[in-house]
């Protein structure tokens, strides 16, 4: 018989989708760093082992990324912010990250997926916060970034990515920012690249999964509810997170990201 209990407390992912939409248009990233964390906690009441509920958060936030990050990378490409050629470089290297990282992923434990991704958190946070840029002539970055290089950085980024799921903005923008590039532009960069992370991740987390890894509902380690509910949530709420970039400084827009991801690591050790 149908089981609909779930259905008692299914707003919860729409609401975490909202709270995922924007942070993707105003950081470049879809949320996952704090749906990883909210997700491990809610998918047990949802009828996932909790020796499985890490590896779920993470395989369903990425499945979510890949719509949050599609509306936000057509929401920034509306207002020139996203650097094409870049992309194009990276999605090769993006591709083969988000597969290889997911089927590391599945052979990790839980408490070590927490403290790399609280470890990059903080390393990111200070890259951003104590960081130079390279800019060009007058201030102006003179090319997109591309190149082999790129597309190498794009390897390592999803690979990452895939561990500890999210879209990769907490990585791709202080890389492009490091490279000269924008940091509205960075944002906007990075959520198009989230778009190749997460649909090679999801689709790594539900081929590596062991066998009945989760109960109905599921493919492989993707929780479908929880997926299709933040996705759609975050559709609807990016473009606000984007204007919200478009209305803040360079230097002030580093600093919420830094300050982002430092309340993350904190908020995961402790």
């Amino acid at each position: 018989m149908f089981d609909a209990s779930w259905l008692e407390g299914i707003w919860i992912f729409p609401l975490l989708g909202v709270i995922a939409g924007i942070l993707a248009g105003l950081l470049g990233v879809g949320g996952g760093l704090v749906l990883v964390g909210a997700l491990a906690w809610v998918l047990p009441l949802y009828g996932v082992p909790k020796e499985a509920a890490m590896h779920a958060a993470l395989a369903s936030s990425l499945a979510s990324i890949v719509l949050t990050a599609a509306s936000s990378a057509y929401a920034h490409h509306g207002r020139g912010s996203v650097l094409w050629p870049t992309v194009k470089w990276m999605v090769p290297g993006l591709l083969l990250g988000g597969w290889l990282g997911s089927g590391i992923a599945v052979k990790l434990d839980d408490s070590v997926l927490r403290w790399i991704v609280a470890g990059y958190c903080l390393l990111a946070a200070a890259q951003l916060l104590f960081g130079k840029t390279r800019v060009g002539a007058e201030g102006v970055m003179a090319a997109p970034p591309t190149g082999l290089p790129m597309s190498a950085a794009g390897t390592g980024i999803g690979a990452m990515s895939a561990v500890v799921g999210i879209g990769g903005g907490s990585m791709t923008v202080p890389l492009l920012v490091w490279r000269g590039v924008a940091p509205v532009r960075a944002v906007g960069t990075s959520s198009a690249c989230g778009v190749a992370i997460g649909l090679a991740s999801a689709i790594g987390y539900a081929m590596h999964a062991p066998a009945g890894a989760l109960p109905q509902y599921a493919v492989g380690y993707v929780y479908l509810p929880a997926a299709i509910g933040v996705a759609v949530a975050s559709v609807l709420a990016a473009p606000y997170g984007m204007r919200l970039a478009h209305r803040i400084s360079g230097l002030a827009l580093k600093r919420v990201f830094a300050v982002f991801l430092t309340a993350v690591a904190i908020t995961l050790l402790v």
